[in-house]
């Protein structure tokens, strides 16, 4: 949102929720991301073999939905649907269950591929068994807005169901949106965020065939190595993380415990080419810079970066390059990590959870490190947190939240401390 001469709403966030590949929930994840504890391991399905498929691993989700969820609600839901209903309820459960009209909630849950899985069986059962046999439900569960509406009605949320689908910038847009709609008053309370569940051969293979992922077979544990030279592609992973996003005096009318401020939101496009990033940063750089003056900050005000660091040998470069474009001599006061490390890259949803852990860190006061370097890339001059989780500093802090996607899709969230 662009400056104004009117002051807008504060954002407050009240509630955390994740189901990821390290925990099942949003205390488990950060639990299991302090420890240094990765969540990708070789894929059991025996559909690694009969594809033939390159890689064979990733991060898969740490807890079954089927573990959570009724029966009837995993089978009218596609894993995407599944995993965003669990994460709103635990986020919803986690802000006290806030009390309001429904006209005054609003839902924004992106997605960057939505419902992959509905989509190919029910194609596998059409073409075996005939159109008669194809779920009655198969258009709402693959369309990418149906976890955005089973999140809405669950919630009796009627201040707007909507999905950002941004690629891999689709959870953060989708909190940025929620931004959006307290500022503009038509909502008091938002529950954004992002869900993905794309572990299925076809998107396995066509990341594979563009030499996007890692290959690291023989070591699926130190595959996502953000920063160091040996690394070699992504590690696909699923899972969605959700917060409760709140007008400040809404929040404090109710004495609800505020998490941290959600202050900035910055969106930038690098039309420069459909996969690949600007390789200098500048559209980057721009999202970062817009995210600190909406949150009415200099670059000064800046102490950690979750970085997108996304363990591609091109990617984590340009990151780095524009992080340097952006905060330039402050850069070095600046600590950065690369949670994807341990958690592999949620696609639509890594934006998302890595707003919940950049939140958790200002919460605690304390930076997960990044796991799996072994030889810094000295092109990548940033102050990475390695080897052990950093204390912040007490008082104030600002922190940035970096996500970007295929379509040269740039989103910056800037969160301050609650205090």
């Amino acid at each position: 949102m662009s400056a104004s001469t009117k002051t807008p709403r504060r954002v407050a966030v009240t509630g955390l929720g994740a189901t990821t590949p390290v925990g099942g929930t949003a205390p488990e994840t950060w639990e299991g991301i302090l420890a240094g504890r990765s969540g990708v391991r070789r894929l059991p399905e025996e559909w690694i073999e009969r594809h033939e498929l390159p890689v064979t691993f990733a991060a898969q989700l740490h807890t079954s939905p089927a573990e959570v969820l009724a029966k009837v609600e995993v089978r009218r839901n596609d894993p995407s649907g599944q995993y965003a209903l669990i994460a709103s309820r635990e986020a919803w459960a986690d802000a006290g269950a806030p009390e309001l009209e429904p006209e005054r909630l609003g839902v924004a849950i992106g997605s960057g591929i939505g419902g992959v899985w509905t989509l190919l069986d029910q194609w596998e059962v059409l073409k075996e068994k005939g159109p008669r046999r194809v779920f009655p439900l198969t258009v709402p569960m693959l369309m990418p807005n149906g976890s955005a509406a089973a999140v809405s009605l669950d919630l009796t949320a009627r201040a707007g169901a909507h999905c950002p689908v941004s690629a891999c910038a689709s959870g953060a847009e989708g909190m940025g949106l929620g931004v959006q709609m307290i500022r503009s008053g038509r909502a008091d309370v938002v529950v954004a965020g992002g869900t993905e569940a794309a572990i299925h051969p076809l998107p396995v293979a066509a990341f594979a065939s563009m030499t996007a992922l890692s290959t690291r077979n023989d070591d699926p544990q130190g595959a996502s190595r953000p920063y160091d030279v040996g690394r070699d592609g992504f590690v696909m992973g699923e899972g969605a993380g959700v917060m409760v996003l709140e007008a400040e005096e809404h929040a404090k009318a109710r004495g609800a415990r505020i998490y941290a401020y959600l202050d900035g939101v910055g969106m930038s496009s690098d039309a420069y080419h459909i996969t690949a990033g600007e390789p200098e940063g500048k559209g980057a750089a721009r999202a970062m810079l817009e995210t600190v003056a909406d949150a009415g900050l200099s670059v000064t005000d800046i102490s950690h970066i979750n970085a997108h660091a996304t363990s591609t040998p091109v990617g984590d470069a340009a990151e780095a390059r524009a992080i340097r474009r952006a905060f330039g001599d402050h850069t070095g006061n600046i600590c950065v990590t690369g949670t994807k490390s341990m958690t592999g890259h949620l696609l639509g949803a890594a934006g998302a959870l890595e707003a919940v852990l950049t939140v958790l860190s200002l919460h605690h006061r304390r930076v997960p490190a990044t796991i799996n370097i072994e030889t810094m890339d000295p092109e990548i001059d940033l102050d990475v947190v390695r080897d052990a989780a950093r204390e912040l500093p007490a008082g104030d802090l600002a922190a940035l939240n970096n996500s970007f996607g295929f379509g040269g899709v740039n989103v910056a969230l800037t969160f301050a401390s609650a205090g």
